[in-house]
């Protein structure tokens, strides 16, 4: 029986396996390798891309499209870097689409062939579906393991907004699609997809309009951030609807689609809607029921700290569990997993630190806590901050947007949590990334040389300026 389509064997004994994982995204190819290293049996089931979203509509292909759009909006700025250009700068988003899908497919083939080349693990590609604790269906082949691991992923959300169901909308992964380039593109949702999606349009040249239903940018972060990003975008060109009170959509002339955002606000007409509200895990149809498995009431897994569920032998990783909703975070599912059952390891989701990336232009890099949080712990603390006009890397490429800002516990002297706004942010904070996992205080980093001329170089400085929290 070929195992990429599998075959009918309802009936039959099982082909069992030491481990099943089901889905390719970022922690199921890793932990099939360290468990068919391990020597045992392994059979990883994908129902459609080897990849999972990063690979094929999240960050690898997006970040490619984040490139172009930089590209484009550096020619534009050629003069003030005394370059001379000859006409205005084009952008040719065909080819912009066939860079980003060489990227995502090389990636993708790439870890295809690793998983179908690797030792003791078999590749099914088919839906795989619970019968029952430790048995599960693909495509009519029946398979059993004494471990399962569940690494389904997660999917955008459409909301229920009303006029929606009679207009065609995109998410992130039609967007992956186009190859023209939006008149007008509006843009549902104010947060980290929204954001990078509406920056990136406006920069290949469509107008762009972004809806939010909350009074600012980005909720999650804290104000002064939110108010540097929103004049970011604004000073590029992308307009703002927030407090979007009334968000409704009709049929326009011509194809167009009327959105409108506010009552008694006359409607965008928009020629592309993206919608980026929110995701969702990819459980509703693995038959979890069926094998006991427990999930929240938003369809997530329910796992403990070493995320295994209540089922024993069955763990779920990586979006589909709630706790992380980022491709780092998957891959150190992995590794969680892998460390406490292959060597030994006690490791525990509680411990990692909150770290993430907003991919606009200039990135946001953050980790720990925000300044809203640290206030309302009530913990004394400290703060350094320092605007990019006096980052010397910032000013000498010309791109002194954003700001830094460290929080510090007076107390303990350890580091509770920082934004880098600015360029190289998403690089720089791992240095205090770094030193937060050590468990080092704050004077640690402040007291370290740093190479110059650099973004990083600077964070000592902030840190040796720190006041109080009032």
């Amino acid at each position: 029986m070929d195992p990429v389509t599998g075959g009918a064997s309802a009936g039959k004994t099982p082909q069992h396996y030491e481990a099943i994982i089901i889905g390719a995204g970022q922690a199921g190819p890793a932990l099939a390798g360290r468990l068919s290293d391990a020597g045992m049996r392994v059979a990883l089931v994908e129902r459609k891309h080897f990849g999972g979203t990063c690979v094929n509509t999240g960050c690898m292909p997006t970040k490619t499209l984040v490139a172009s759009a930089y590209a484009a909006h550096l020619a534009r700025r050629a003069a003030d870097y005394g370059v001379a250009l000859q006409g205005p700068v084009r952008v040719d988003i065909a080819r912009v689409k066939a860079r980003a899908d060489t990227v995502a497919l090389n990636a993708r083939h790439g870890v295809e062939s690793w998983l179908r080349g690797m030792a003791n693990c078999t590749v099914y590609q088919g839906h795989a579906r619970f019968t029952g604790p430790h048995d599960i269906m693909v495509d009519g082949q029946a398979l059993s393991a004494d471990r399962i691991f569940i690494n389904s992923g997660g999917r955008a959300v459409i909301p229920d907004l009303p006029g929606i169901a009679g207009v065609p909308v995109l998410t992130n992964v039609g967007m992956r699609d186009l190859d023209v380039l939006p008149r007008h593109l509006v843009i549902i949702g104010g947060s980290y997809i929204g954001l990078e999606f509406a920056q990136m349009y406006r920069r290949f040249g469509s107008e762009v309009t972004l809806v939010e239903k909350g009074p600012r940018l980005i909720a999650r972060e804290d104000e002064d951030i939110s108010d540097a990003i929103r004049g970011i975008l604004e000073a590029e060109g992308v307009q703002l609807r927030l407090n979007a009170d009334d968000i409704r959509f009709a049929p326009g002339d011509a194809g167009q689609i009327d959105v409108r955002t506010h009552a008694g606000q006359a409607a965008v007409q928009a020629s592309h809607v993206l919608v980026a509200t929110g995701r969702r895990p990819n459980t509703d149809d693995l038959g979890l029921d069926a094998a006991g498995v427990a999930i929240d009431a938003r369809g997530y897994i329910v796992v403990d700290d070493g995320l295994a569920t209540n089922v024993p032998g069955i763990w779920a990783l990586g979006d589909c569990n709630g706790r992380g909703a980022f491709t780092h975070t998957a891959y150190n599912d992995f590794e969680i997993v892998a460390a406490n059952l292959i060597d030994g390891g006690a490791r525990r989701v509680s411990d990692r630190i909150p770290v993430y990336a907003l991919y606009i232009d200039p990135p946001l890099g953050r980790v720990g806590l925000t300044e809203a949080a640290v206030r309302r712990s009530g913990k004394p603390a400290l703060v350094g901050t320092r605007p990019m006009t006096r980052v010397g890397r910032a000013v000498e490429k010309g791109e002194t947007q954003g700001f830094m800002k460290v929080l510090v516990d007076a107390q303990t002297r350890q580091l509770l949590g920082a934004a880098i706004l600015g360029t190289g942010g998403d690089e720089a904070v791992h240095g205090l990334i770094d030193t937060m996992s050590a468990g080092a205080p704050y004077t640690t980093l402040r007291d370290t040389v740093h190479i110059h001329p650099t973004v990083s170089e600077l964070i000592p400085t902030v840190l040796g300026d720190l006041k109080p929290l009032v």
